[in-house]
């Protein structure tokens, strides 16, 4: 049973469960949030996979390297607005930051 897997497992096992359900679009929130680097690795390679191959997927994490070098594009949400659209490929670690941390008459001012 999957519920005798580790927590790494079993999240590959629903992400592939989900992947195989002839689903278009993921939505997934924390991927790989207590696993370990290993399944981490395998999890991205899945989520890339079905990107693609034509899939969406829709990453929300709390932990910045998800981002780079997974997506294809990025946006930085703050205080519920999207204050920066960034391509995943180019992004860097201090940008997504700096976006991230503005205050809002900072970001009237970088627009």
């Amino acid at each position: 049973p999957v519920g005798s897997l580790s927590g790494g497992n079993q999240q590959k096992v629903m992400i592939g469960r989900w992947i195989n359900s002839g689903v278009d679009i993921l939505l997934i929130e924390e991927p790989t949030r207590g696993v370990d680097v290993g399944a981490k690795a395998e999890i991205y390679h899945l989520l890339r996979r079905f990107a693609d191959d034509g899939g969406a997927v829709l990453i929300t994490s709390s932990e910045l390297s998800e981002h780079l070098g997974l997506c294809d594009r990025i946006l930085v949400v703050r205080e519920g607005v999207i204050v920066a659209e960034l391509n995943g490929a180019e992004a860097k670690e201090e940008q997504v930051a700096r976006f991230a941390l503005m205050g809002t008459d900072e970001l009237r001012k970088s627009a």
